[in-house]
């Protein structure tokens, strides 16, 4: 009786500790986007990934994504995954430039890496590690989570004929090069996506940038603003970023993280050939809704590029931070350069 006792005992506690366990490896994540999850691209790249997470994971992970300000303003995040307020967030870090200027550099740089490089660097150089040594002590983990191949680089309502156009215009304009284009007298405003259309409207703002041609077609700017101008010299690619709560990525199993990390990456490469493949026919199909196509001169892009080093320059001189990973990112790219200058066509 004894030892059948002992037995049934021991087996009743390894039932409970492995009930227990499963329990507590079971995790739930709310995740708030700063995009609406039914915008072409930057939003419906959350919601996918949400729904890889949930699918691979077997149940063990649960994200539920949800929209800008069903939990809280989309350009709140930052604070919020930080003090655990919410549990992750998706978005992309040029949006806290404010916090830290080169946080800025894990979003988008002007004149800066298409998608292949930025992700060689990302990945297989120092920058996610550079930008996890800004995010932790904050109590945030991030990682690359999507992204996106060239953006627009601007929708006006009247045709620019020359820089002095530009002085006085109020823009929407994101990350660093907002900077740029107030050396070219624009009065620049940041505002999420879902604000820019009744900006527009208001006549709040008489421009805007945005994302790429989709993604604009989907917010409609081509209504109110007929001139689209190219090449997207101030992001020649943009990173999205998963966000979450350092307490809470601390908490998971490696198991756990693994799965986040791989859907992460499954997403990067989804977004990347479906944007890829989606453009063409946005921009033909708003020619057809009376759109303009403008390619800047050479003139004018040299001028903007000239701004812009000396824009760095001041940054990396301000900030420890801004140095060290501009310096990083620079010395990734003299390397890469050698390899691009051979191996593509221009």
């Amino acid at each position: 009786m004894k030892r059948t006792s002992r037995v049934i005992t021991s087996a009743a506690i390894l039932a409970c500790v492995v009930a227990t366990t499963a329990y507590a490896e079971k995790i739930k994540i709310n995740m708030p986007s700063t995009f609406a999850g039914s915008l072409t691209q930057l939003g419906t790249a959350g919601v996918r990934f949400s729904e890889t997470v949930n699918l691979i994971s077997g149940g063990d992970i649960e994200v539920k994504f949800y929209d800008p300000n069903a939990l809280i303003p989309p350009l709140e995040i930052y604070d919020n995954v930080s003090t655990g307020a919410v549990d992750a967030g998706w978005s992309t870090s040029g949006y806290w430039g404010s916090k830290n200027s080169a946080l800025n550099l894990f979003a988008a740089v002007p004149f800066g890496p298409g998608p292949g490089e930025y992700l060689a660097w990302m990945w297989n150089g120092d920058g996610e590690k550079l930008m996890n040594e800004l995010y932790h002590p904050v109590g945030i983990h991030g990682q690359v989570c999507g992204i996106v191949s060239p953006e627009t680089s601007g929708w006006f309502k009247e045709e620019i004929n020359s820089a002095e156009d530009l002085a006085g215009l109020k823009m929407r304009f994101y990350g660093l090069g907002a900077l740029v284009m107030q050396k070219m007298g624009v009065d620049t405003q940041l505002l999420a996506g879902g604000d820019i259309y009744p900006a527009l409207e208001r006549g709040t703002i008489d421009a805007t940038e945005f994302s790429m041609p989709a993604i604009d077609q989907n917010l409609g700017f081509y209504n109110l603003a007929k001139h689209n101008y190219f090449p997207g010299w101030h992001q020649q690619s943009t990173i999205q970023e998963l966000l979450v709560n350092k307490a809470v990525w601390d908490g998971m199993t490696d198991q756990q993280r693994a799965i986040i990390t791989t859907a992460c990456r499954a997403t990067v490469a989804t977004q990347l050939a479906e944007g890829e493949a989606i453009q063409g026919k946005a921009l033909l199909e708003m020619r057809a809704e009376g759109v303009t196509t403008h390619r800047w001169p050479d003139e004018f892009l040299d001028t903007l590029e000239a701004e812009w080093d000396g824009i760095a320059v001041g940054m990396a001189a301000e900030n420890p931070d801004f140095d060290r990973v501009w310096k990083n990112l620079q010395a990734f790219r003299a390397d890469y350069k050698v390899w691009k200058d051979l191996a593509y066509l221009d």
